[in-house]
């Protein structure tokens, strides 16, 4: 079964939106930042499935090719 994550960035990847995927990736980005800067708490399970978020965002980014511009 297809996660969130990955049924968002088909959506994204299908209709060519780059901008909204780097912002995912971005947010994604600073969410793992945020979580492994956490103290008192064990994170990793949420740090690890923000990864795996980040992966498949960024394998939705390679499917539109390289930057024009």
């Amino acid at each position: 079964m297809s996660s969130a994550i990955e049924l968002i960035v088909e959506g994204y990847a299908r209709l060519k939106d780059r901008r909204s995927l780097e912002d995912l990736r971005m947010h994604r980005r600073r969410l793992a930042a945020d979580l492994k800067a956490w103290k008192g708490f064990d994170c990793r399970m949420s740090i690890a499935q923000v990864e795996q978020d980040i992966a498949a965002i960024e394998t939705g980014l390679e499917t539109l090719g390289p930057v024009s511009g």
